[in-house]
């Protein structure tokens, strides 16, 4: 019973008086500025809606409720039931917990059961005394904990510590693929949208263009046209058409992109139209904060701190190499050279090896070992910052979208408008045979141009609300 105390009281002092040679954690400080660049020209424009004093953050919004599209919800559910990516950033969740716990467990000493026994022969020239051959048996059960350290000075601590907070840094890594997933699959739904927008306008200008040079060419035959007419109407017809063409290959292969972030078919011709200006709006209007905010928002933030947080506690434990390891060996049971008489009194059994090992010559390996912790944490305080600073530039780059994009499409509107009323003006002088035919064409070309680069500021500005979205930490529920 003594022996069982001593291995107890030794134990308990092994798992209760660790120390950790860990360097105390202090977060670096964040290498940006303390607001975000404000960007001059909002005024009197749509460039920035005003946020509500009452807007909920990116973080607090769900996507969901940012996406009021019915049909991109249930394409963003699916992606994030069917994502490999994600599939795959969630096995890695697995993969560390699962370390973890291994390492977790070696805080604890094991405790094995056992029973063996023996049955041997032994020579005559062995036994002194008969002179004959004999054969001996031995029976043995007990308990026994197995060189289990004793954690004076933090090793198996810190390692502990240095595997939680890889695991929890996958969960914020599996966090961030989420949010981008998210993301991915908006922005890819609405640039099949704005492709199949502008395949669609392609095709009307086409028809249209179709129609004007049968008429032209029959014009021709009946000698009340050129052939320069004919000419640049075909010209204007083929334009039209290889648009089309290109456009349809677009769409395609934004469909085929969808489907690749979904992970299953994906029906084009189900789909909705783009978002309007009211929409965009609305996903544009989500407060910015400030910058601070982003470390308690972002979770490849969050990730990176966590990375950073193993790095420290991997020093402890390279620092503690330095010192003596002690272990302990124990053993309680009984002895018996017949199996029946195992259990019988005076046949009890114990052993208790404590070993110390104090490192005197390794060659420099230890010291090796903490100069490489140091640099790992050098190298994870230097991605920790870059981290911050690229979430950083995605905000100031998103805001300044929002800024300026708004009034980049009510311009480019006013150029759509403007070029149309130009070309109903030039048909009504062509009919009044003050206009010639190649300034009708020249009009219907610069207004074609104009619609689709309108389609494509509408596109770049429900991204850039998606990117604003995105890089404020939101798309989590």
């Amino acid at each position: 019973m003594k022996a069982l105390n001593s291995v107890g009281i030794l134990l308990c002092a092994g798992m209760l008086s660790a120390c950790s040679l860990a360097p105390k954690y202090e977060r670096p400080a964040a290498p940006v500025a303390a607001d975000f660049p404000e960007n001059p020209l909002t005024a009197g424009g749509k460039g920035a809606p005003p946020a509500a004093a009452d807007a909920t953050s990116a973080v607090d919004t769900g996507w969901r409720d940012f996406f009021p599209d019915g049909r991109l919800q249930a394409l963003i559910a699916a992606a994030l039931d069917n994502n490999r990516d994600l599939r795959t950033a969630a096995l890695r969740i697995e993969e560390a917990r699962a370390a973890y716990g291994i390492t977790r467990a070696d805080r604890l000493p094991n405790l094995n059961g056992t029973l063996s026994g023996t049955r041997a022969r032994s020579p005559g020239f062995v036994n002194s005394a008969t002179g004959q051959p004999a054969i001996a048996e031995r029976f043995d059960a007990g308990l026994s904990i197995p060189a289990f350290e004793l954690d004076f000075f933090g090793r198996v601590r810190s390692l502990s510590d240095a595997a939680l907070a890889t695991y929890l840094a996958t969960g914020e890594a599996r966090q961030a693929a989420q949010i981008s997933i998210v993301a991915e699959v908006a922005k890819a739904y609405f640039t099949e949208r704005a492709n199949a927008e502008q395949l669609a306008l392609a095709q009307r200008t086409y028809e249209a263009r179709r129609r004007t040079y049968e008429l032209t060419l029959q014009r021709l035959d009946a000698g009340a046209s050129s052939l320069l007419d004919l000419r640049s109407n075909e010209t204007l017809m083929e334009t039209a058409r290889a648009s089309a063409l290109a456009l349809a290959r677009q769409r395609a292969q934004a469909g085929n992109a969808l489907t690749l972030l979904v992970g299953a078919p994906v029906d084009q011709e189900t789909a909705g139209a783009m978002a309007d200006d009211a929409q965009i709006d609305a996903m544009s209007a989500v407060p910015a904060g400030l910058p601070s905010d982003l470390i308690a928002r972002r979770p490849d933030i969050r990730a990176a701190e966590q990375r950073l947080l193993a790095a420290n506690a991997s020093i402890g434990a390279a620092r503690a190499a330095f010192f003596p390891r002690i272990s302990l060996t124990a053993a309680v049971g009984s002895a018996s050279p017949a199996f029946s008489q195992l259990f019988d009194s005076g046949n009890d059994t114990w052993s208790f090896v404590p070993q110390l090992t104090l490192p005197i010559f390794d060659a420099g390996r230890n010291r090796a070992n903490l100069d490489l912790a140091g640099v790992r944490k050098n190298i994870a305080v230097a991605d920790y910052e870059r981290t911050i600073q690229t979430a950083f530039r995605e905000v100031a780059d998103a805001l300044a979208a929002r800024s300026y994009l708004g009034d980049q499409v009510a311009a480019q509107r006013a150029i759509q408008d403007a070029q149309a009323e130009r070309l109903r003006l030039l048909t009504l002088r062509f009919e009044n045979g003050v206009a010639s035919t190649l300034d009708v064409l020249d009009a219907q070309r610069e207004l074609f141009a104009a619609e689709q680069e309108l389609v494509q500021a509408r596109l770049l500005r429900t991204t850039s609300a998606i990117d604003l979205y995105r890089a404020l930490g939101g798309g989590l529920r």
